[in-house]
């Protein structure tokens, strides 16, 4: 099919909720991904932090395809060995000691807001209240959203699920004034990235957990962009010193498949019984042996000690950009190879212009370039991709 009568398919049987660069992408080897037209073009989004092993990585495809030739599905009512597995290699590599499967970071988001109310229904205690932060972004299913801090995603859906209060973040007064004899938990990003890439304080974090130690309620820590080694450590909450009581993951999780997890602890179990929460796909074999693959890759290859020194390359090359088009760039921000560069107008014309240099990026809160290229980047990709961004630039302010 050519290019024009896919684009114009798509424009005319797909639902219009993206705003959808004209390029129709066709395969991906590694860092790399190849469209319709031939064009190659150095990935630095990754499917918004998805691929962290790159495209088409052999051991995920090997992973996948010895399973399909032997399960495709089966209920959650039986046992199946990769999803126990899977289970278990999270819990070895986090706080966590049980996990819930899902197929995505909003459903785990729902999970972990469902499980903390349950937890205290049960011992008999009225607490339902969920604290969250003004500019966060958790997902777009009604209890996920209700806790995402930015109206823009809200306008038109209310009414949204009650109970969800809004704190400063980075700011300790102004949550200590949110908690009530009400509240539940507390649900946070450690790096807020829909919002421009904001990393949490050290000290507010550590601040955050001795609060809800202090108050007896669930700390959530929302990793669904931050986990699976894409900040330089497998969890970015490993970064700060402190354990959650809850834990979302997803993007990454899957090796580039449909995944997401609860992760949580042994007392956080205790609310759930069975038939109090499902998910039919949640757990499926073949996605679930890709996660192992991927998860394996991580450690087997230090990916996360590599996305930390490969992240620092890139973050103060950006910085030496930033300070040579301060007109257009304000700051440089993020943690391993999660990085966002702040601009004073939007991105998205910057970001048209990468792509028509064979570069991908995304942004985020309309004004932030974002960077997430995969775990397995080199030092001469991202020399390539800084060449690409510089033209991309120059074409850039000639439209000023």
């Amino acid at each position: 099919m050519e290019t024009f009568q896919i684009i114009q398919d798509g424009d005319d049987y797909l639902l219009p909720v993206y705003n959808r660069q004209k390029i129709v992408i066709m395969r991906g080897e590694g860092t790399h991904v190849y469209d319709s037209e031939r064009m190659v073009y150095l990935d630095f989004f990754s499917g918004i932090a998805v691929n962290g092993l790159g495209q088409a990585h052999p051991k995920v495809v090997e992973a996948i395809i010895d399973e399909v030739q032997k399960l495709g599905h089966v209920s959650n009512y039986y046992y199946n060995e990769p999803n126990v597995k899977l289970a278990k290699l999270l819990c070895d590599v986090s706080f966590a000691k049980k996990v819930f499967f899902c197929n995505s970071g909003t459903e785990a988001v729902e999970a972990a807001i469902k499980l903390a109310r349950k937890c205290f229904r049960r011992q008999g205690q009225d607490k339902y209240e969920i604290v969250s932060f003004h500019n966060s972004f958790h997902g777009r299913t009604f209890g996920s959203l209700s806790a995402t801090g930015q109206v823009k995603y809200q306008e038109g859906l209310d009414p949204l699920l009650p109970g969800i209060k809004f704190a400063t973040f980075n700011n300790i007064d102004s949550v200590k004034k949110q908690i009530t004899d009400k509240t539940a938990a507390i649900l946070i990003e450690p790096i807020q990235c829909e919002s421009g890439i904001r990393p949490a304080d050290p000290a507010f974090m550590t601040e955050l957990k001795a609060l809800t130690q202090e108050k007896g309620i669930f700390l959530i820590l929302d990793e669904v962009q931050t986990g699976m080694a894409r900040t330089g450590k497998m969890w970015a909450y490993q970064y700060y010193g402190i354990e959650p009581d809850m834990m979302t993951s997803a993007k990454a999780l899957g090796g580039g498949l449909p995944m997401g997890a609860l992760l949580v602890t042994n007392q956080a179990a205790q609310g759930f019984k069975p038939g109090d929460h499902a998910s039919t796909f949640g757990g499926n074999p073949i996605v679930s042996a890709a996660s192992i693959a991927t998860i394996e890759t991580i450690l087997v290859k230090d990916l996360a000690a590599h996305a930390a020194k490969e992240g620092e390359y890139l973050k103060l090359a950006l910085m030496d950009i930033q300070k040579e088009n301060q007109k257009l760039f304000t700051e440089v921000r993020g943690k391993g190879l999660l990085l966002g560069m702040e601009m004073t107008r939007k991105a998205a014309s910057l970001v048209s212009h990468c792509a028509q240099q064979g570069l991908l990026v995304g942004s985020a809160n309309e004004n932030v370039l974002r960077f997430s290229p995969p775990l397995i980047i080199t030092q001469s990709d991202i020399d390539q991709a800084l060449g690409k961004l510089r033209k991309a630039i120059a074409e850039e302010l000639k439209t000023a």
